[in-house]
């Protein structure tokens, strides 16, 4: 029988999954106001955007420096759950109100254009949503959600909007991003059937300790909470537990209820040129193996093989992730005085030869060997050149501008990614994925790690 996902491309993705709604635990809220999303401020050529950020420590900090070197805009309203860090970052901009809680700041900030949210994986959903149905143009960091089923409620619930969207992975304006997509097209390698992406997070560079914790049981101690941080507001929708800074600040990445560890973070980066460039929607079937499996902590090492359907003209694809320092089998073009990139990479493997990319997010791609590499002509520039990730946003918030990592690109990405954890979670042995209907067919347990509920108040 034929598996009803085994065309799946990114457009019937989105098209296709008004179906599925109904199997969403959030649905009944989406659904009621998607139909009449807020309107966004009409803005004259002249008029500054009125922005508010959620999360303003860490990468907040770094998308407020982003977003305001990138175009001069009013900064209305900061939110952040640990005082100190909302301080500090007021001090650049006095002129903007403090929340903590940002449902309170969304509601009552009446003039905000569009809202960056730069908060733990676990809230992106919920402040998310809550945005998009008030009108407001949204930049959420990656990944987009910390669910699968979340994904797919946001991102239909971007295209009800019909506001600018664009995920925080900054990979995918840069121009080497460009350049595979650009040369893969052009043949350089011949049609693609196998490609492996790494990434040594949570490790660095492949050591110990590394970037957070994963592989490790919950603390059972209850150390009181800092007297700057509001607690039950950074759980916001997720479980309650006592606070530990096992926890906070960024250690979350390795927890479940939290993040969804190496792959959730590098993952969409590094995955998310392979996905533009070989034109990939939904996974048909996938299966994993990793180090030992913790209740609640993430394994510190995963690797991941997905399959994907045949697009158009394009063959089948077998896809294959490694972290936590697991590298691919070194392929045998590769010259005998170069190593792997440990840290981040790719390597496509096309009918006619392979092509290596170096560092995050498709920065540096070269064929291999280097002899190929020299003696490969390269075709013209076809794509648009990125004025800037956050330029893009901010221009797209202005006039309608495209952007290339709009939540109809990012959402599809970030379910795939999400669901090699729920593979790894399940124990790794493969899953049937129907994306149509959001669901494992082959194993009804595995259906449970597709989200959970939420604790009251936080509802999408």
């Amino acid at each position: 029988m034929k598996n009803n996902a085994s065309s799946i491309t990114r457009r019937r993705f989105l098209a296709d999954s008004t179906k599925a709604v109904s199997a969403l635990a959030v649905a009944p809220a989406f659904i009621s106001n998607a139909a009449a999303p807020g309107e966004s401020r009409k803005l004259s050529p002249n008029d500054k955007l009125n922005v508010a950020f959620i999360g303003v420590g860490g990468q907040g900090a770094a998308d407020i420096d982003s977003v305001t070197r990138a175009e001069e805009v009013n900064v209305v309203a900061l939110c952040d759950v640990d005082e100190s860090r909302l301080n500090n970052a007021g001090k650049k901009f006095p002129g903007a109100k403090h929340y903590r809680d940002y449902r309170k700041m969304l509601e009552t900030e009446k003039s905000v254009d569009a809202v960056v949210i730069a908060i733990p994986d676990h809230s992106h959903a919920a402040a998310t949503m809550m945005a998009l149905k008030l009108g407001r143009h949204v930049y959420c960091e990656k990944p987009l959600t910390r669910t699968v089923k979340e994904a797919r409620a946001v991102a239909l619930a971007a295209r009800e909007a019909k506001v600018a969207t664009q995920m925080g992975n900054q990979g995918m304006a840069f121009e080497g991003n460009r350049f595979i997509e650009e040369w893969l097209a052009d043949g350089c390698i011949g049609p693609v059937r196998e490609v492996h992406v790494w990434s040594d997070r949570p490790t660095s560079r492949g050591k110990l300790p590394g970037w957070w914790p994963q592989g490790i049981q919950r603390p059972t101690d209850t150390p009181p909470v800092p007297a700057n941080l509001d607690w039950d507001l950074w759980l916001g929708p997720a479980p309650q537990r006592p606070y530990h800074p096992a926890y906070v600040p960024f250690k979350w990445r390795g927890w479940w209820d939290f993040g969804s560890g190496g792959l959730g973070d590098m993952g969409i980066h590094n995955l998310a040129p392979v996905f533009s460039a070989l034109k990939l929607g939904a996974p048909t079937s996938l299966h994993a193996r990793s180090t030992p499996v913790f209740p609640e902590s993430i394994p510190l090492a995963n690797i991941v093989h997905y399959e994907f359907p045949a697009r158009g003209e394009m063959p089948p694809v077998k896809l294959h992730w490694y972290d936590g320092g697991m590298l691919p089998p070194r392929p045998d073009e590769l010259e005998d005085d170069r190593e792997l990139n440990h840290e981040d990479g790719i390597i496509f493997v096309g009918d006619k030869g392979k092509m290596l990319v170096e560092g995050w997010g498709g920065e540096k791609p070269r064929l291999i060997p280097e002899s190929r590499n020299k003696e490969y002509q390269r075709p013209p520039k076809t794509l648009p050149r990125s004025v800037g990730h956050h330029k893009e946003w901010l221009l797209a918030c202005r006039t309608g501008s495209p952007t290339r990592s709009n939540f109809e690109f990012a959402g599809p990405l970030t379910e795939a990614v999400l669901l090699g954890m729920v593979c790894v979670r399940n124990g790794g042995d493969k899953l049937v994925w129907d994306s149509v209907n959001l669901k494992v067919t082959n194993d009804a347990e595995a259906n449970r790690f597709l989200h959970y509920d939420y604790r009251p108040g936080w509802e999408l």
